[in-house]
């Protein structure tokens, strides 16, 4: 029955006549039913429905005595209530905590192979090794042969056993003569060249990469530091995405993109294909006259095919893939390889720097703050005589610049982690070098260490500089236009149209009217 005690006739008596024992009905009541108020046979609520409000020896302050089993019950039921509560807190803060290390996993994987890291830096990485290289091998074009060449005094002979013990690669052991070392010599400049602007960047780092290790691995005692630094990076260039910003080929994609926006027809690459193909029969002809040491399953041999294929598959997929999802596969790995090759670059100069600095701490001219003092005396280290007497002559700056070199250095690689103090020991490192360009006379080792430097510089000042970069050349080519325009014809009133005018407004002449 779910309304106790209610007659559906009309009748107010209780339908069962038994008398009241003064205990509760062993019927169980439905649960609520003490908070319905009184009930139909008008008794208040806890008073057995056979029983009348008004019946002698009951009444309303004697109906408590019994037990209340709904306050314990409810009691129980809160407690249980907050125990569940805190049970299911405690999941969802492991869950909030799980689900927020997964995101951070999860965000981390999307920015490493969503992306190519960096484009800013390594686009300053690319222009300034690239650069470096270039001003080196124009500066030293008179005395070329003696460094590289055959006049040089690591014989031909010498370099021949040296290559067939450490396996190192370079094309000017293809042959012994004036006329190849200036093919090979030439071929490295334009290369530098043609990757500090940007063209065609893929394609030319490898170039870069071949004319570098050409040149440096025919007479390895003719370099320094810098050499070193400039020698490892072109390997590290290659697989990096350096041409994102700052470079022919991001205007030729822009300029690409905003035809495609403007519905205007973009016809298909031609200079890239035609590049790939030239390449491809030099090295085809190189690998069959035996001239690149190596087998299929090791050695450059199979890094240079491995590269030519590559670059094949990247244009196959972008023009005859019928599907994003190849495209996209190889852009995931082409992220994930210049993200780990970015990270090398900067483990390297934080391994330079370290080493530099600790090597430094064990001798005794850097422990007792003499140290920098020696190398401007020398001549070979002295290209301004004057400058090096007045730096030198007081002890109290030898004694500063020696220990600040030492801690800059050593403290650099601890530093990555706080960007004010990463900024401005970076600031310091650049500085000094700028200083040893100018005091020691090692202008390209100190640009090789600026640009080796530059993978730290934050993006928000690389932006700047790459702004002003824009408007002094805007400003420039500004000027220039202005000095080569000539002077257009002077305008004249507008005539009252006439037949004979309107005749010659149908044709308008192209460029200065006569």
């Amino acid at each position: 029955m779910s309304d106790l005690g209610h007659d559906p006739t009309g009748n107010h008596e209780p339908t069962n006549h038994h008398e009241p024992t003064g205990d509760r009905d062993p019927k169980p009541t439905p649960p609520g039913n003490h908070d319905r108020g009184p009930t139909s046979t008008g008794a208040p609520a806890g008073v057995p429905t056979g029983t009348p409000a008004s019946a002698p020896g009951h009444h309303q302050a004697s109906t408590p005595s019994t037990p209340d089993h709904h306050h314990t019950s409810s009691l129980g039921r809160d407690r249980t209530r907050t125990l569940g509560r805190e049970r299911l807190a405690g999941r969802i803060s492991r869950f909030d905590r799980r689900h927020r290390v997964d995101r951070t996993l999860a965000h981390a994987i999307t920015r490493v192979t969503g992306e190519a890291l960096g484009p800013y830096q390594s686009a300053v990485i690319r222009i300034g090794f690239a650069g470096t290289w270039l001003l080196f091998l124009l500066r030293e074009f008179p005395h070329r042969e003696e460094l590289y060449g055959p006049d040089g005094p690591w014989s031909w002979d010498l370099a021949q056993q040296l290559i067939a013990s450490n396996h190192a690669f370079t094309a000017l052991m293809w042959a012994d003569g004036q006329v190849w070392f200036g093919i090979v010599y030439a071929f490295a400049v334009l290369s530098s060249f043609l990757l500090m602007l940007g063209w065609r960047t893929r394609t030319m780092s490898v170039l870069f990469m071949v004319g570098v290790l050409s040149l440096q691995n025919r007479s390895i005692f003719m370099g320094d530091g810098g050499d070193n630094v400039i020698h490892l990076m072109a390997i590290y260039l290659v697989l990096t995405r350096c041409g994102q910003v700052w470079s022919l080929d991001e205007r030729r994609e822009r300029r690409a993109r905003d035809a495609r926006a403007r519905g205007a027809w973009v016809g298909p690459d031609r200079a890239g294909p035609v590049l790939w193909t030239v390449l491809g029969l030099l090295l085809a002809a190189a690998t069959l006259a035996g001239k690149i040491d190596g087998g299929f399953l090791g050695g450059w041999r199979t890094i240079y095919w491995g590269l030519w294929a590559v670059q094949g598959l990247w244009w196959l997929a972008g023009r005859y893939g019928r599907s994003v999802q190849p495209r996209i596969l190889l852009d995931v790995v082409a992220n994930l390889v210049h993200n780990a090759a970015l990270f090398v670059i900067m483990a390297e100069a934080c391994l330079i720097y370290a080493t530099a600095g600790w090597y430094k701490i064990q001798g005794t001219r850097w422990q007792d703050g003499t140290a920098v003092y020696y190398p401007l005396h020398l001549d070979y280290f002295s290209p301004w005589p004057a400058l090096s007497d007045l730096l030198s002559a007081s002890g109290t700056l030898m004694l500063l610049v020696t220990y600040g070199t030492v801690i800059v250095q050593v403290a650099f690689p601890f530093t990555l982690f706080n960007r004010r103090v990463k900024n401005i020991l970076l600031a310091a490192m650049i500085t000094e070098h700028a200083v040893i360009a100018v005091v020691l006379g090692l202008p390209f080792f100190s640009l090789a260490m600026i640009a080796a430097d530059a993978v730290f510089l934050p993006t928000s000042f690389l932006r700047r500089v790459g702004g002003w970069a824009a408007r002094a050349r805007g400003g420039l080519f500004s000027r220039l236009g202005r000095t080569r325009t000539l002077p257009g014809p002077r305008k004249e009133p507008p005539r009252p149209r006439t037949p004979e005018t309107a005749e010659t407004a149908e044709h308008p002449h192209v460029g200065f009217t006569a």
